[in-house]
């Protein structure tokens, strides 16, 4: 068994569409229509046929008290492995990507926390090595 798709909960399919090609780097893998909503999925450059990440619409009644409180207590959604934290750090931040929590080395990890403008906290994260 291996993991194939994650999903992250977003309040718009096309700004998380355009921040997460257009400054994250990942490329769109499926674009697909299914009524109001798509299944929209992106995926590393680095690894085009690997794990998928669905931008998945958050119209579901318990999202938003679940997103708000996970912000709301600094508690990233989900981690993307980065080869460099402060690196990726300075490039996202030159972007005009927000960070919550610039980066911190906690033992074998550093990690930084930034804003995805969908509703998540989103962390980065590079293990000591």
């Amino acid at each position: 068994m291996k993991m194939h798709l994650m999903s992250v909960l977003v309040d718009d399919q096309a700004a998380a569409e355009a921040f997460y090609t257009g400054k994250l780097g990942f490329v769109k893998k499926h674009d697909i229509a299914m009524g109001a909503d798509r299944w929209l999925t992106v995926v590393s450059p680095e690894d085009p046929d690997g794990m998928e990440l669905l931008l998945e619409p958050s119209s579901h009644p318990a999202v938003k008290p679940f997103k708000d409180a996970l912000v709301a207590d600094g508690i990233p959604f989900t981690s993307f492995a980065v080869e460099d934290v402060q690196a990726e750090y300075e490039r996202l931040t030159a972007l005009g990507v927000r960070f919550t929590q610039e980066p911190t080395e906690m033992g074998p990890v550093t990690t930084a926390v930034f804003d995805d403008t969908c509703g998540n906290l989103i962390q980065i994260a590079t293990m000591a090595g």
